[in-house]
């Protein structure tokens, strides 16, 4: 069974987990709406880009 000869020092532990955070979504300003809205997403008015790509019903 494999065994670590040492242990991880905290230093050592700290910059392998670096990477494991949370990340910042892409989150942009929408003048029409006076909202925020998240990038590459249709609003909730069925439009992206202000161009109407889905009907509601």
């Amino acid at each position: 069974m494999a065994v670590p000869k040492r242990k991880t020092s905290k230093a050592k532990k700290r910059a392998r987990r670096t990477h494991d955070k949370l990340g910042v979504k892409g989150v942009s300003y929408d003048s029409l709406l006076g909202t925020f809205k998240r990038s590459h997403f249709i609003d909730p008015n069925g439009e992206y880009k202000g161009r109407k790509v889905l009907e509601k019903n």
